[in-house]
Formats: structure tokens, sequence, C-alpha cells
């Protein structure tokens, strides 16, 4: 990687930081039109790819070989993390500077310096593309952080793109390429109780403090273990019922947040979450109350877990570039569900991680550091060579 191209990928990553992105608050347009200006004036065919509703949800490039071969894409989202406590941060969200050899500001990290990084590849793969088979897409999604990846399906949905027979995601950090996630199974718990006066002669629990008894059920429930190189876990992460003072809620939600294996899937933590529910009910009718409705369960999510072998494609070229380029990397499962969780519920082989060293993830002062950068390029090069039938 030459100065001049080093210096071209930050300067486009700064742009793209510089330009706000975050998911469900922002307007997409402004960080897909910095990319499409940048695609434009290299003659990169690109398109924007459009959710069943209309809406934007990405670019897409795409570079045809001139040899019949399978294809395979890169991809990088290009909206962000929300900011969260800009008070809390030492430097602006949006600065896009480099200071000390670090890129800061929301999304430096996840993941606009990929997206960077592989416009420059696909351009610098065009000139040559009669030399490869099959052929190379970049997918530049938004709709990521929301947790909808409406970028990804887009893509996948697209009758005219070419499904890949692999993607590479360009979520950051060094150490590891990711072959592997958690699944996850995600429901909205309602519990019911009496309405009723906080002041009234007669004592009504409501329907939070039954929630709050359900929230300790709910911890207390055992997972297995597996041999998943992670654990499942489950998680209460919101809860929200009741206004005012004087008023006894008659309703509490609770968002509870599974963490699955491919052992421990979506069905066995649906079965685990309703065995804690009807113990809960039957709790409640068994101490004499007044019986309220039984508690609902709403599904409203679910991704399977997944892990590749490290000898399966995409994966065995990124780990082979990596340790040619001189890396002791070895491969991963994360903890965190992400895009290669869809992807592998639609049958394609995904890596969800490999990138530069970096700080602050979806937290204050997010950076990543530039000195890891040719580096870093270079693999990926090796990489994409490597699946387009180079030696």
């Amino acid at each position: 990687m030459d100065d001049d191209v080093f210096g071209s990928v930050v300067a486009l990553a700064r742009e793209l930081v510089r330009t706000p992105s975050r998911g469900g608050t922002d307007d997409y347009g402004p960080v897909l039109g910095v990319l499409e200006r940048w695609l434009t004036g290299r003659g990169l065919p690109h398109r924007r790819l459009r959710s069943p509703d209309g809406t934007t949800a990405g670019l897409l490039v795409e570079v045809a070989g001139g040899r019949p071969g399978e294809w395979w894409t890169l991809d990088a989202c290009a909206d962000t993390a929300p900011f969260g406590d800009e008070n809390a941060w030492s430097f602006p969200p949006t600065a896009g500077d480099v200071v000390d050899g670090w890129l800061r500001g929301r999304g430096a990290a996840d993941s606009k310096t990929a997206a960077a990084m592989f416009c420059h590849l696909a351009a610098e793969i065009a000139p040559r593309a009669d030399e490869s088979a099959g052929g190379l897409a970049v997918l530049l999604d938004v709709d990521e952080h929301t947790g909808r990846f409406g970028g990804a399906r887009a893509y996948l949905a697209d009758p005219r793109a070419r499904r890949p027979a692999g993607v590479m995601i360009g979520y950051p950090g060094i150490g590891d390429v990711v072959v592997g996630g958690r699944g996850l199974w995600r429901c909205v718990l309602t519990v019911h109780a009496p309405s009723g006066h906080s002041g009234a002669r007669r004592e009504v629990v409501g329907a939070v403090s039954r929630a709050a008894r359900l929230v300790r059920m709910l911890d207390e429930a055992e997972l297995p273990r597996d041999s998943f190189p992670l654990p499942p876990r489950l998680t209460v992460t919101a809860i929200g019922g009741g206004e005012g003072f004087s008023v006894v809620p008659d309703r509490c939600d609770v968002n509870v947040d599974v963490r699955t294996t491919v052992e421990f899937g979506p069905r066995a933590a649906e079965r685990l979450v309703r065995a804690v529910v009807t113990a809960f009910d039957a709790e409640g009718r068994e101490a004499g109350a007044p019986r309220p409705r039984p508690t609902d369960v709403e599904p409203v999510a679910s991704w399977p877990a997944y892990q590749l072998d490290g000898d399966r494609q995409p994966a065995a070229a990124l780990l082979k570039a990596a340790a040619e380029a001189g890396l002791e990397v070895g491969a991963k499962v994360a903890g965190p569900s992400n895009i290669g969780n869809l992807l592998a519920g639609e049958g394609v082989p995904a890596t969800a991680g490999f990138g530069l060293p970096h700080q602050g993830l979806h937290g204050t002062d997010e950076r990543v550091h530039l000195a890891e950068l040719p580096r870093v390029y270079g693999v990926y090069r090796r990489a994409v060579g490597l699946l387009l039938g180079g030696a």
C-alpha cells in the first residue's frame, strides 16, 4: 500500500466519519452520497439497494471477472451506533480528524474505515478484472445498527445481484478473524395485574411488582453448557410500565434477550422462557392473589448461531493472507450477533471481523489506529486475490 493509497483511504474515511449516519436517527442519503461521488469519480459501477418499503438500504458495487467462477463480497456498514452522551466525549463524535495516529469519531471503527478500504480495493481490482474468475461485490450497507440489517437483506433479495459464495465483513479488531457468533432469540413479556389506587384500603399487587418477581426468576434460570465456544446467556434488557404515583399499573413489559448457540438454539430458548413464565403465572395463583391474565410472550427476533471451520472459505483465505503478512491471528467466535448470523441463516458463510485496532466501539471516544492500515489493507487484497483465482 503506497502513500498515495494510504492517504486516499484515510481521506475518504475522514469524510465518512464527518457525515453523521446514526442508525434509525440520521438520513442515510448524505453518507451514501459521499460514497457515490467517490465511486463515480473512479468509474466504478454501483447502484442503490432498496428495502421492500422503498427506502434506501445501501450501495452495491459489482466488479465482474473475465472467467466463470464464484462471487465474493466485502461488506462494511456505513451507518453507525448512536453518539450516546456527547458531553462524555473528549472530542466531537463527528470529528473525523487524525490525532497521534488515531482516526477519531463515531463510525471510525464500525465500520467507515473498512468501507473506505473496500472501495479502494474495488478500484484497484477493476482495471484487471478480466484476469479474475467470478467477481467481487462491495456492499456498503445501512440500516445495520438498527438491528434490522436492512442493507444485507436488500442485497440478498435483489434479483439483479449475484449471490455470493461468501462474505467478509469489515468489523474492526486485528487480533483474530471472527468466524462465528452466538445467535439470539428475543421476546417481549407482558405481565398483567388488577389496576387500582395506591392509597386504597385493599392492597393490590401491581404489574410492575409482579414483573420484578418474573425478572428475578428469569435471572435465576439455569442455561445449559454445551460444546459451543461461548455459553448461552439470558439477559433482561428493559422493563417498563405504569405512570405517575397514585395508579397501580395493570401491565408491565419486560424485554428478554437470549444469546443462543448451535445446540441451544431459538426453539430451546423459547421453551426455557415459556417454562419460566408458566411457573411464574402458576406461582401467582397458588398465592391466592386475584387471577390476572396469563403473561403474554411475544417473540420479536431470532438469528441462528454459526461457526465456520478455519478451512472453509472465505475464512481460509483471510487466515492465510493474515499469516503471510506476519500476523498471529486465530479463528474466533464472537459474543455479539452480527450480519454474519443473518447470512448464516441464508446459507452464506461469512467472516465477521478483521480490521484495525480500535477503542470506544459503540461507546465514547470511538477511534481506530491507522498504523496497521497498510497491513490490514494488504491482507484483504491478498485474500480477495486468492478467492478470485489468484495463486
